[in-house]
């Protein structure tokens, strides 16, 4: 085990990181990567360099909305989306724990639940609203293609990223088969550890937790090792874990890095609050740069603009084809 001091130095160094990789991979930034299908380094022109003076000019506008308009997690009563959300967080914080995730990987990593092709699972989403997203009123289908090609737009030679768009919230097919919201959408976190102070609802949301009165999951490393990485932790349950596991299972082709943004697109403690820095590895901090760069299209997309679906689907039908064909077990 590492002193406190090495451990402090270390949390120390690992923020200052996450500090310049979301500023560099912030949608005002343009970045420099490599296509990992390929191996070539690419330069995304697609964006601006940022200036010095950017925090003197407007707040940018996104799908029609300021930047600050995403996300808005107040809570109002007489605002009936506001107060679905808040109520699906409190139950979704009320009932994750270590046990209750335990019992949800014992159920559905059996992967004995339906065989499915991608696209038909796509479809299913079209009667699906996420109770948890304050954005958006609209069947999460429409969310799918909208993510899918503002990143075809931005990275049009990584069909990988576009397919990842796509089915990047799959999972919440779970929603389908007997899981109620609060254990399919929404933010994730880990548990088994002390919760993250810029996890939504944090200050009251927890209050019926058993975990909390748990010696051993309510301390900062709770069941965990510093820097044990981000992989080992136990996430609650949720779509993110559950489409990540289902495409391993079933042997996608999709680089790891697309792994990455599906595993993690929704700890937004992790990869927009920057907590649980301390048990993060170096290669966190290189996974953390896709994570953050997904994020920008997951989250500044959301608009009543609805794509033309069945226009896109003969593009994105040749690429399951390529990355996860055929009938699939979930």
């Amino acid at each position: 085990m590492k002193n406190y001091e090495m451990t402090a130095a270390t949390v120390k160094s690992t923020k200052k990181r996450y500090d310049k990789i979301v500023a560099q991979y912030s949608p005002t930034m343009s970045i420099r990567h490599y296509n990992p299908v390929t191996s070539n380094e690419q330069i995304l022109d697609h964006a601006t360099l940022l200036d010095p003076s950017e925090q003197l000019r407007p707040e940018p506008v996104y799908a029609g909305k300021l930047k600050n308009a995403f996300r808005n997690y107040e809570i109002n009563p007489e605002d009936s989306i506001k107060e679905r959300v808040r109520r699906t967080y409190e139950e979704m914080h009320t009932n994750q724990t270590v046990e209750f995730v335990k019992s949800r990987m014992r159920d559905w990593l059996q992967f004995n639940k339906f065989k499915m092709t991608v696209k038909d699972a796509l479809l299913k989403l079209n009667d699906l609203v996420d109770e948890s997203d304050p954005d958006t009123n609209l069947p999460n289908i429409i969310h799918a293609f909208q993510t899918a090609e503002s990143i075809r737009q931005a990275h049009p030679d990584l069909d990988w990223f576009h397919l990842t768009g796509l089915i990047h919230d799959l999972g919440k097919v779970m929603a389908f088969y007997g899981e109620p919201q609060w254990a399919v959408v929404g933010d994730t976190f880990p548990v088994g550890c002390a919760w993250g102070d810029s996890i939504v609802y944090r200050q009251t949301s927890f209050d019926n937790n058993p975990d909390g009165k748990d010696s051993r999951y309510n301390t900062k490393y709770g069941m965990y090792k510093p820097e044990c990485g981000i992989t080992n932790l136990m996430m609650s349950w949720g779509h993110d874990e559950y489409l990540y596991q289902m495409l391993v299972h079933n042997k996608s082709k999709l680089p790891k890095e697309a792994l990455a943004m599906v595993r993690y697109h929704s700890f937004y403690p992790w990869h927009a609050g920057g907590d649980y820095m301390y048990f993060c590895t170096p290669e966190d901090m290189d996974m953390l740069k896709w994570v953050v760069e997904f994020n920008k299209f997951d989250l500044y997309t959301k608009s009543d603009v609805v794509p033309d679906i069945e226009k896109l689907w003969p593009y994105y039908e040749k690429l399951i084809d390529k990355y996860i064909p055929g009938v699939i077990e979930w």
